[in-house]
């Protein structure tokens, strides 16, 4: 007979119940960078602070989460990022080969990019190596709704997610910026395509386009990003080349 089997019912239960309580704090700490109060965290999960309290001390001693510093909230602990870090690698080992040959082939830098705390999430990219590039620096974090892997992550969830995940008014950065309504209307397209564009609608002077790639480990975002000028008039080539890489990565990773 197993072991939990042999376990109460009642035991069973409540070992269930404090890992959803967990993850539901976890999930709170992950949509607030920034970090958050126990107050803050027994208000956004709706549990008695003296609960919070408990298990945020559980988490703490695993290094899942951390104090900002006394008496100032908690945040996501870096013991997260390193099991993140390794579920990613695989993914990363992948894709690198095909990261390499697109950038080879284009002469545009590529990154690979996943969605965390809410955000696009570089977690690979190869730079190219011509006069004038751009320069995507690794583990950055940028808004979802104004970048091209952003929207094409995006579009993997409906209409009333993007809406809660984003909020009625999403920061207009540049004077391309999609507000909300703009932005649904053109995840119709996206999801269709599974190809998203970003018309210096983060960075003046940049554009990108990026092609969904669905993994074991969820959903990913291969990206060619490029000065203005040479998107568009490289564009149709891009995307024929993120179609042959998405083919390459999907043959490898067996999806």
């Amino acid at each position: 007979m197993s072991e939990e089997k042999d376990m109460p019912e009642e035991a069973r239960s409540g070992g269930i119940q404090v890992i959803a309580r967990a993850s539901a704090i976890m999930r709170a700490l992950g949509a607030q960078p920034q970090g958050l109060s126990l107050a803050a965290i027994a208000q956004a999960v709706g549990l008695p602070r003296s609960t919070v309290q408990r298990i945020i001390g559980a988490l703490e001693a695993e290094a899942l989460v951390e104090a900002i510093r006394p008496g100032s909230g908690y945040r996501l602990g870096p013991a997260l990022g390193q099991l993140i870090h390794q579920a990613h690698s695989d993914i990363i080992s992948l894709a690198r080969h095909a990261l390499e040959q697109l950038c080879d082939a284009l002469q545009e830098t590529v990154s690979l990019s996943c969605i965390r705390a809410r955000q696009t999430h570089v977690i690979d990219r190869v730079v190219a190596e011509t006069e004038l590039r751009v320069v995507i620096p690794m583990g950055h974090s940028l808004p979802m709704h104004s970048t091209a892997d952003g929207k094409v992550l995006l579009s993997t969830l409906d209409d009333a997610g993007i809406a809660e995940w984003l909020g009625p008014s999403p920061a207009r950065l540049t004077a391309n910026t999609r507000d909300l309504p703009a932005l649904l209307a053109e995840m119709r397209g996206i999801r269709d395509s599974g190809m998203a564009r970003d018309n210096e609608e983060h960075t003046p002077g940049i554009s990108a386009i990026s092609i969904l790639i669905p993994t074991f480990m969820g959903p990913h975002a291969v990206s060619v990003v490029a000065p203005t000028a040479r998107f568009q008039a490289r564009e149709a080539e891009f995307r024929e080349a993120l179609a042959v890489c998405k083919a390459d990565i999907s043959r490898q990773a067996g999806v």
